[in-house]
């Protein structure tokens, strides 16, 4: 059951619509099931000698005598409160939308139960699946009634309601969801052909370049690039822009940056995006593999912050995480674009909470994350290690909303890491098979067995029972080959990060070997620098080779 509460100064506007047909015809036999006084309510939907004037009269009764009192009509007089039941929930009769309506607008603070000077009310049923409640905010004895929080406290009473009723249990929110589109610009999407609103379109537009610059500035001017609707709001005195909205490309309808989603607001925007001059700006990276090296390890380090008891800290890295999701589906194109892409935006609601962040802390994350923007694609090891990563980040991330009772965000965590889990998948089990069947000879394999229980005792069982390890022998051999020696090599992987709750250690060290930079040698390389080499030691360069474009690249003969 989902209320959604805003505020207007129209109550005849607002009652010609509630009793219309609607925008689409949609409208089917409006009615009132429950008022603030049922008697006292005429009821344009029953009562032929109704009127929508003399209902706003009634209805605007305490404002007009406020308003006389004044010398001028309050400001915002109008709540207004949709209540709607989710796809699949049972019909729920007149009767149960009355008692539905009574009990939001007494826990809204609107009509506490049993206070006769309360403000008046009428809920209004035109559909099977929801209600609109209408209420002018003027008491009787001339005070505005105390609805602080309304749309919070709307939300938990529609839980208990949802218990009570045998409802769809939904989950709570906390008031940081981003405004969900209204019915006009459903119908206008629609009518367009278009599958997401404008609203919804602008907001991951708008998320996906706040995610890839290093400035405000910069915001703004890809936006403008894209051919989407720039307009800043100045500040009088300061001369500074205070604010920004957003059109659509050939659109008439703008959204403020708050109205997309609360942390696109222009002063959020900016804690993130520090106006920057161009002679501080990164170097270009030497060696584009670094930045997906780079990243790994700080979307690794993100995973371990979440641990450090500093919500403040990880809530920073959650928000960069969200941005490294969206510059990891732009630089991943082909078929696996699709699905990172629903991952970033799952993850959208998953990256803010009312735990306001410390975007200091994060700043290496983000920091690698924009160098990834516009580092190559790199196919293969490299990209396979980051998304293998990402996946224990957003498993990680919806475990530490739910351990703090951020419902929605854990919802929306667990959703992006369905479609991370689903790309990891796609990408690493063909690599991991054909890594498999370019396995060792059999002493090679014995060999490196003997070396795995040297180098990593505790978890040595679990390693060699499983299904990835063929694979694995294949790194080592590899990386063997290319200088590395495999104890020291598998030693330095496992004390990287602990492998205890790793359900396949095998795996986890396979994307770690590979995302280790290339700089990483042994003393032995020198020693193979005057160590004359078979052909056979030849067959690889370093271990960032081993894979590439989803297959293991057998060195040319």
């Amino acid at each position: 059951m989902v209320p959604d509460v805003s505020t207007g100064s129209d109550t005849l506007g607002l009652i010609n619509y509630l009793f219309g047909k609607g925008r689409r015809d949609e409208h089917t036999d409006p009615h009132i099931v429950a008022a603030w006084d049922m008697a006292g309510a005429p009821d344009p939907g029953r009562d032929p000698t109704a009127t929508y004037t003399g209902l706003a009269r009634r209805l605007d009764h305490h404002v007009d005598l406020r308003t006389r009192e004044l010398g001028t009509k309050p400001p915002q007089h109008v709540w207004h409160c949709p209540v709607r039941t989710a796809p699949g929930d049972r019909y729920l009769t007149d009767a149960d939308w009355a008692e539905v309506a009574r009990r939001i607008v007494a826990a809204t603070g609107i009509a506490p139960e049993g206070d006769e000077k309360a403000c008046r009310w009428i809920a209004v049923r035109h559909a099977d699946d929801h209600i609109h409640i209408l209420a002018t905010t003027i008491r009787a004895d001339g005070r505005r009634p105390r609805t602080n929080r309304d749309g919070w406290r709307a939300q938990k009473e529609c839980r208990r309601i949802e218990a009570e009723f045998g409802l769809r249990r939904l989950k709570s929110g906390d008031l940081t969801a981003p405004k969900t589109p209204t019915g006009a610009e459903r119908a206008k999407a629609e009518r367009q052909g278009q599958e997401v609103t404008a609203r919804e379109w602008l907001r991951e537009q708008a998320y996906a370049v706040a995610a890839a610059v290093r400035s405000i500035d910069d915001y703004f001017t890809v936006l403008t690039s894209l051919g989407i609707q720039v307009k800043t709001r100045i500040g009088p005195e300061t001369g500074e822009v205070t604010g920004y909205s957003l059109a659509a490309p050939g659109d008439t309808i703008w959204f403020g940056g708050s109205k997309l989603a609360p942390d696109l607001s222009f002063n959020r925007l900016c804690e993130r995006l520090p106006a920057q001059d161009v002679a501080d700006r990164p170097q270009p990276v030497a060696d584009p593999a670094d930045s997906w090296r780079r990243t790994e390890s700080a979307v690794y380090t993100a995973t371990t912050v979440l641990d450090s008891g500093d919500d403040a800290v990880a809530q920073g890295h959650l928000e960069a995480f969200g941005e490294t999701l969206h510059n990891l589906a732009r630089v991943t194109p082909g078929p696996h674009q699709a699905e990172l892409q629903a991952a970033a935006r799952a993850f959208s609601r998953a990256r803010r909470s009312v735990i306001r962040a410390d975007h200091q802390a994060a700043s290496e994350l983000r920091q690698a994350a924009k160098e990834l923007a516009y580092a190559p694609n790199i196919p293969g090891g490299l990209a396979i290690a980051l998304l293998f990563t990402a996946v224990h980040l957003a498993r990680a991330a919806a475990k530490w909303h739910e351990q703090r009772g951020h419902e929605q965000q854990a919802a929306a965590a667990e959703q992006a890491f369905r479609h991370l889990q689903a790309t990891y998948r796609e990408v690493a089990e063909p690599a991991l098979a054909d890594l498999a069947r370019r396995a060792p000879r059999p002493q090679t394999v014995q060999r490196f067995e003997a070396t795995v229980r040297q180098a990593v005792p505790d978890h040595a069982d679990r390693i060699l029972a499983d299904p990835a390890w063929p694979a694995l022998t294949t790194t080592l051999a590899r990386a063997e080959t290319a200088g590395h020696r495999p104890r020291r090599l598998l030693a330095e992987a496992a004390a990287e990060r602990e492998l205890d709750t790793a359900d396949n250690p095998a795996q986890v060290l396979i994307w770690r070997i590979t995302a280790q930079p290339s700089q990483r040698r042994e003393a032995a390389t020198a020693q193979t620098a005057t160590t004359p080499r078979s052909p056979r030691r030849r067959e690889a360069t370093s271990t960032n080779a081993l894979v590439e474009g989803g297959k293991v690249h057998q060195p040319r003969r």
